[in-house]
């Protein structure tokens, strides 16, 4: 038997399949050898599944529709997400093909959330939504608040989007900024610290941010004893997702008054009518929207005309953060 060595992406037939969440005439610089299906997730399907080489998962659907089509795409060979997290299509990887390679939208949306990121930080520590209810009650509500100078932030998951936040903390003097990660490693701003050293880093941070992706390590990480190690009055944000965090173990610490919180996610989400995070104290709550800005469209546009263009050339494609074996 003869061995053949096969490259990291085949070169696709012309009729190899795309399915694209956008029509493929609004992206600039698709290769033509291939062949584009336009699906959003609606309830039908563009083609057959099996004729599917290379899936764009909708962006923000949730996992039902991201996972549907999988079970038929018998001969896809990559799942291209538009996101940074890959938690909504974690549930169907199994039933794909070996081999099939699952890449993020790293470099997509790491300037929007950082903004967001800070919006939530300076917007919460200078009372801005006390001032809003201020002005729809014609109140002026005058006095000092919370600078984020002199104050020190601790980063809970450094990759992209959290060395993008740390670049914009830079120009507002804290007193120090202090990276988490998975593991220790040396970053181009300094340490990145191990999360088996939070309980010793927790009580010294005025500001967490949550910037970590969703996975076994990482659900319900922020726990009863997460909070009860953040010193009193500490503010925490969440641009990451809803299940790192255990909602009832924040709400007893928003009701109490001892720390402060900003969301961009929940757990549940939507956060339902009726739900008691809604008008919890010092909390506040943005719906999802870390990623969706005026600079999503064209920074997915460019990051699908270059995916598919190494992958029409069969060359390895870029942010592959999982391989089904």
């Amino acid at each position: 038997m003869t061995s053949t060595n096969i490259p990291d992406s085949p070169a696709p037939a012309k009729t190899s399949e795309v399915w694209l969440p956008f029509p493929a005439g609004e992206i600039d610089g698709l290769p033509e050898s291939l062949t584009y299906r336009h699906w959003d997730g609606g309830p039908d399907f563009p083609a057959d599944p099996a004729d599917c080489a290379f899936y764009v998962v909708p962006y923000m659907k949730g996992a039902e529709v991201s996972v549907r089509p999988l079970a038929g795409m018998t001969g896809v060979r990559v799942v291209q997400t538009l996101t940074a997290g890959i938690d909504h299509v974690e549930p169907g990887l199994g039933v794909l093909p070996a081999g099939v390679r699952l890449c993020n939208a790293k470099g997509v949306h790491e300037a929007s959330t950082a903004e967001l990121a800070l919006t939530l930080i300076l917007s919460s520590l200078r009372g801005v939504p006390g001032f809003v209810r201020g002005q729809d009650a014609e109140e002026w509500r005058s006095g000092f608040y919370p600078a984020l100078a002199d104050r020190s932030v601790l980063i809970v998951g450094y990759g992209s989007i959290g060395a993008a936040i740390e670049d914009r903390l830079a120009p507002f003097e804290c007193a120090r900024v202090v990276r988490v990660a998975r593991s220790a490693r040396t970053s181009a701003r300094g340490p990145v610290h191990a999360l088996d050293e939070l309980p010793r880093l927790l009580p010294e941070a005025d500001v967490v941010v949550l910037s970590t992706p969703l996975n076994p390590s990482s659900q319900g990480l922020v726990d009863a004893g997460f909070l009860a190690a953040m010193k009193d009055g500490a503010l925490l944000v969440n641009v990451a997702r809803g299940g790192v965090v255990d909602t009832a173990a924040l709400l007893v610490e928003l009701e109490s008054g001892r720390l402060r919180a900003a969301l961009d996610v929940t757990d549940p989400e939507p956060l339902p009518p009726g739900h008691p995070l809604w008008h919890a104290p010092h909390v506040l709550i943005t719906p999802h929207v870390g990623g969706s800005s005026s600079a999503f469209l064209p920074r997915a546009k460019r990051l699908l005309a270059a995916q598919l263009g190494r992958f029409a050339a069969g060359e390895p494609v870029r942010n592959v953060v999982f391989t089904t074996g």
